[in-house]
């Protein structure tokens, strides 16, 4: 009888030791830290309304739920600073080492190139004759010609942007007459693809009479 009555009491503690330490703890807590800083919190009340006892519990648990906050907002902050100093310092250290630097910067200047924002810029992907009459070359459609240049010519002329390969960042403006731009039908993403990685990268094409061109 003695030992189940012993391990009856033991379950028992177990089962309420959770419960013991999660009071102690939350005790501890609005005591201390609400306590502490109940009046540096509340500093704008009246001391009479902090220090009146059927507040006093409420004062401190929402002292301490502040104080927590707080901290927890600065931990947030000091994260994000301490992350944008580590990575302009690995930005630099990348940027000082050679050839890195280069492969870096490049890659850096075509995500920046090709970004979401950037990418809208570009309508359609186009194929035209450049340099010279009989070599094509890919690029892209940003919009028509207008103002001056289109009363110049006196002629409907299409912005076409060829970019240069494996870095798309430079590039040429081409200005042509519509007949001479033919419009693809691959993405503009698809086409950035294919000029990157000079060709290699050939986007699937299924074109709509397949009959037609087999027979071609």
């Amino acid at each position: 009888m003695l030992t189940s009555i012993r391990r009856a009491f033991l379950s028992g503690v177990v089962l309420l030791a959770p419960l013991g330490i999660t009071f102690f703890v939350f005790n501890w807590l609005v005591l201390k830290i609400g306590g502490s800083f109940k009046a540096k919190v509340f500093f704008f009340l009246p001391k009479e309304v902090l220090t009146d006892p059927k507040l006093e519990l409420f004062w401190n648990v929402t002292a301490t739920i502040m104080v927590v906050l707080l901290v927890t907002l600065l931990g947030f902050l000091s994260r994000y600073f301490v992350a944008k100093y580590l990575w302009s310092i690995g930005e630099r250290l990348l940027n000082n080492l050679p050839v890195i630097n280069t492969v870096y910067t490049s890659v850096k200047q075509i995500i920046e190139t090709f970004s979401t924002q950037n990418r809208a810029v570009f309508q359609k992907v186009v194929l035209i004759q450049f340099p010279r009459e009989g070599a094509y070359a890919i690029g892209f459609l940003t919009s028509n010609s207008k103002g001056e240049i289109r009363n110049k010519t006196d002629k409907q002329l299409k912005n076409i942007f060829v970019p240069t390969t494996p870095n798309p960042t430079s590039g040429f403006l081409v200005m042509l007459p519509e007949d001479q731009v033919k419009e693809l039908e691959m993405s503009v993403g698809e086409g950035m693809k294919f000029i990157i990685s000079g060709g290699a990268v050939v986007p699937d094409w299924k074109p709509a009479n397949s009959l037609e061109i087999t027979a071609k």
